[in-house]
């Protein structure tokens, strides 16, 4: 009888890891990369992109640009209104970058001079 409990034990217990592995590969199949700026990739007036898309805190962004030409900017929501680079914002500015969204709001701004002014910026509430 002491066979039967132990066998219903590790049924159980294997039954409990699939579960598991279950559930972590639904979570990382879940987020999605985005090409900011679709095939015109990240340039002046893209500010309206984000709209009519949903996005999820893990999604990434991949902004393509020619590097010396831009740069990608997370700035605060001051910083995007402003088209400003507060103090200890992270720049990045390979012409290949990607950008992993928190869950809430998140801000990117090109910091060269008029860019972000000319609508080279954007705004994007991840779930």
């Amino acid at each position: 009888m002491s066979q039967g409990r132990g066998s219903a034990v590790v049924v159980g217990m294997v039954v409990a890891m699939v579960a598991v592995a279950v559930v972590f590969q639904g979570g990382v199949a879940e987020a999605a990369t985005y090409t900011v700026g679709g095939s015109g990739g990240w340039t002046f007036n893209v500010a309206g992109w984000p709209k009519g898309k949903t996005f999820k805190a893990g999604d990434t962004l991949l902004f393509n640009y020619g590097p010396g030409a831009h740069n990608v900017v997370a700035v605060n929501s001051a910083g995007y209104r402003g088209c400003s680079t507060p103090r200890g914002s992270k720049v990045v500015q390979t012409g290949k970058d990607q950008i992993r969204l928190v869950k809430g709001p998140n801000f990117f701004i090109c910091n060269f001079p008029s860019h972000c002014e000319s609508g080279m910026k954007i705004a994007i509430t991840a779930n």
